[in-house]
């Protein structure tokens, strides 16, 4: 347990770097993932130091659902401000197998889960477009390997 009275210092051995990537990911907050998803982005699609949008569901409050219609608004007025003032050029959505979000949230059955999220991931590239239509946004869909990796396969590409 952490005493109130303690004050905890750490210091980064990264060094801060000024230059911004131009780019953003959307993603579900499920920190299982996390590690893997920065992996993606930093190393697969070579887009270091990228804007983050981690939030329940990913881009699922993207794809129009009622019961969503407040994280949607939330996310579109972040993505917005990061266009502006970040100067987006391109966002990345990412989805993964077995989301509580849907599950529980929106009551997804499982033997319907893939192919929404899929159906959403679609819906979700076309929101996230209409924010503005110069950006490049690109979709995958996650799941865990036989060999104890996550995989991704792309759901759309710009």
């Amino acid at each position: 347990m952490r005493d109130q009275d303690v004050e905890i210092y750490y210091e980064s051995k990264t060094p801060f770097e000024v230059k911004r990537i131009k780019a953003a990911a959307v993603y579900c907050s499920d920190g299982r993932f996390g590690e893997p998803f920065d992996e993606l982005m930093q190393t697969g699609l070579e887009l270091p130091r990228y804007d983050r949008l981690a939030i329940p569901g990913g881009a699922a409050c993207l794809a129009g659902h009622f019961s969503a219609y407040r994280e949607e608004e939330a996310a579109v007025a972040q993505l917005k401000f990061l266009v502006e003032i970040h100067g987006l050029e391109q966002v990345v959505l990412i989805a993964h197998e077995e989301c509580a979000f849907y599950t529980e949230r929106l009551r997804i059955s499982a033997l319907q889960l893939r192919s929404r999220q899929r159906e959403d991931m679609e819906k979700a590239v076309r929101r996230v477009k209409a924010i503005d239509s110069r950006l490049a946004v690109h979709a995958f869909f996650a799941w865990k390997s036989d060999h104890g990796y996550v995989e991704f396969e792309p759901v759309s590409r710009p």
